[in-house]
């Protein structure tokens, strides 16, 4: 079985609702975390961690809008609003720091322009957790991730330009 992640909410390609669009930078969205389960989870997995990417914000590095480390391996799914304050985080888990500057999910929110892709990733780790806080930067948990990855399932969406 393949490792794949998906979402209630919104398919492959498709564009991000308002639910997940961030409610500030000109923007009016709901900045609810979707819903999301993934299946199919490489043999060994003994955690997984979430992150969003929009490789297209004019940074020069992108913009990590959500990261949730330390997901335990017997979870499959969270809840919309999980990473919004909502509850429905596993015991465990933990959300570190965004581009935004503090931790949680941080919504779509491109300037006006091209379409932007939000990059959605449930990442498979060989270890039970990461030794990260909730101020360490999305990179640091990158480069811990890149060292114990077993696999990773992603799901792309696109919000504004044209696309909104």
């Amino acid at each position: 079985m393949a490792f794949v992640l998906s979402s209630p909410a919104f398919t492959e390609g498709a564009t991000l609702p308002q639910a997940q669009v961030y409610n500030g930078m000109g923007q009016s969205g709901q900045n609810l975390s979707p819903a999301l389960e993934w299946k199919g989870a490489p043999e060994g997995t003994k955690s997984f961690v979430i992150t969003v990417y929009d490789p297209d914000a004019p940074t020069g590095s992108g913009w990590w809008h959500w990261v949730v480390a330390n997901i335990p391996a017997s979870v499959t799914s969270l809840p919309e609003g999980a990473g919004s304050g909502k509850g429905g985080l596993p015991a465990g888990a933990l959300q570190v720091r965004t581009d935004f500057g503090v931790p949680g999910y941080g919504g779509a929110a491109p300037p006006p322009g091209p379409v932007h892709h939000y990059v959605f990733t449930v990442h498979a780790l060989d270890v039970l957790q990461l030794d990260v806080t909730a101020e360490s930067s999305p990179a640091l948990v990158g480069f811990m991730v890149h060292h114990h990855s077993l696999g990773a399932a992603s799901l792309t969406a696109v919000y504004g330009g044209k696309a909104s």
